[in-house]
């Protein structure tokens, strides 16, 4: 159930460049959270809210150039560090694309803030979905287990680096 918010300045892009760079980040989300995009299901769920800022300044001052800020939210456990690093760089590739403007140009301007909420804090039509559910109505009830899977691997993985931190600490 990927949700992105965008925020994009007007005219920053052509309507027909924004258009599919909205439908690619979507795709782009989705396959971050080891879904295919093709999947009706995760394409129905997926939402992507477009935000217009009024301004943005940079250091104080107007910027010169558009600049993009892309928050894209998936529940807890959805998230690898690998999927993190390439849904950075593959959206911020897209919105080079969508700029026609070369990587290492746009890349300063393009911020990507993946972000999970956590279990049991992930709300729609009215009740509270868990990773194990959402993971089940995306890819069929017998697939459950894995979505549950997913969200130990997660928490193991904050549980290491917690205890390495106390280690190191101690």
């Amino acid at each position: 159930m990927p949700m992105i918010d965008a925020l994009i300045p007007e005219n920053a892009l052509t309507p027909e460049a924004e258009r599919r760079l909205l439908k690619e980040m979507t795709d782009i989300l989705i396959r971050a959270e080891g879904y295919d995009p093709g999947n009706q299901n995760a394409q129905r769920v997926s939402v992507l809210h477009l935000h217009r800022p009024a301004a943005v300044f940079v250091g104080g001052e107007p910027s010169k150039f558009p600049r993009y800020r892309i928050i894209p939210s998936a529940p807890e456990g959805q998230y690898t560090d690998e999927a993190r690093a390439t849904l950075v760089r593959e959206i911020t590739e897209a919105v080079a694309r969508a700029e026609n403007t070369p990587f290492k140009d746009i890349a300063p301007r393009v911020w990507v803030f993946p972000s999970e909420i956590p279990d049991g804090e992930w709300g729609a039509n009215g009740v509270i979905n868990r990773l194990p559910d959402i993971h089940a109505m995306l890819v069929g009830e017998p697939e459950r287990s894995v979505g549950a899977e997913r969200l130990a691997r997660s928490r193991r993985e904050k549980a290491r680096i917690t205890l390495e931190a106390a280690l190191d600490a101690a």
